[in-house]
């Protein structure tokens, strides 16, 4: 029996509460407090097998996997010969048409599906390549038909397509990756992914705001091998600065870079400008401006300039 809120009744008519059981044996929906019985015959939609592991599980079930964009044809493959090895396993008065079927599937394949095979198969490189989670796998392989379905991809590479497409989605679920790392993964051009991006993000009516900060000082920290206590002050300094319009136009790694920098100084962490220049991708004297602009307007210049001269000594 499995205690739950029912999504039928929301409280009990004699008692008031709103706990109830369902009894699969018998078929009734009772009141976990006073037993009163508010539905019965009820019809068990559950499966009539049993299984009690993951692998009498996997092997009874017989519905196939959730359908999904980031294959082709929604994960619903159906091929005939898979490899020539299949070939021999049909009897040998059969083969010469088992021969013609496979040719004529391949044939009769829509460029379409043959373009999203294609592209899909970069996605998931560039997804295994930068880290990324299964949620903006399957966001960008759906943008990605939208945009075959709408014509937008012909006359374009394939790559810079699902490379703008990959910066949109990171920066709109809140894993953003800068232009240089999807150019670096991809092999495209820093400037032909944002002039795609641009062409793509205008015809698909996608609206992002640029990235905050604070999303991208987890993985910088990560990178540079900080501890939670400078990721949580990096983020609480960006907080401030926000409030104080520190952040407002400017590069929001510039800005996380130099956050983390005052962070790592004050916790005793301190990593030099050029070992963070390095590791994020950004010049030391913008890491030296925006720290500037960031210790002065929070107020803390004597006590960042106090830590600076204590790890020196």
């Amino acid at each position: 029996m499995a205690m739950r809120s029912s999504k039928k009744a929301t409280k009990c008519p004699e008692c008031g509460s709103g706990l109830f059981h369902d009894d699969s044996t018998h078929g009734e929906r009772v009141c976990a407090k006073c037993g009163l019985v508010l539905e019965e015959a009820m019809v068990d939609a559950s499966p009539e097998w049993r299984a009690f592991d993951q692998e009498q599980r996997s092997k009874r079930t017989r519905a196939g996997a959730p359908l999904t964009h980031t294959k082709h044809d929604k994960g619903l493959t159906t091929e005939i010969g898979r490899g020539r090895g299949e070939l021999f396993k049909v009897a040998p008065s059969k083969r010469a048409q088992y021969y013609r079927l496979t040719k004529w599937q391949k044939r009769l394949v829509e460029s379409k599906d043959r373009n999203l095979s294609f592209a899909l198969s970069e996605l998931q490189r560039l997804v295994s390549f930068l880290g990324l989670p299964r949620s903006v796998h399957e966001e960008v392989a759906k943008k990605y038909e939208q945009a075959v379905d709408a014509g937008l991809v012909r006359g374009r590479s394939m790559e810079s397509v699902i490379a703008a497409l990959l910066y949109a989605v990171t920066r709109e679920l809140g894993t953003p990756r800068t232009l240089e790392e999807i150019s670096e993964a991809s092999g495209v051009e820093r400037r032909e992914i944002g002039r795609t991006y641009r062409y793509i993000a205008r015809e698909l009516h996608i609206r992002i705001l640029p990235a905050p900060p604070q999303d991208y000082v987890p993985r910088f920290s990560s990178m540079l091998g900080l501890s939670d206590k400078v990721q949580a002050k990096a983020i609480r300094f960006l907080k401030l600065a926000k409030k104080n319009e520190v952040t407002s136009g400017k590069g929001p790694t510039g800005v996380a870079a130099a956050a983390l920098y005052i962070a790592a100084v004050l916790e005793g962490e301190k990593r030099t400008q050029r070992e963070i220049a390095d590791a994020i991708g950004v010049t030391e004297v913008t890491i030296r401006n925006r720290f500037k602009e960031l210790i002065e307007k929070l107020g803390i210049e004597d006590k960042v300039e106090k830590a600076v001269k204590e790890g020196t000594d």
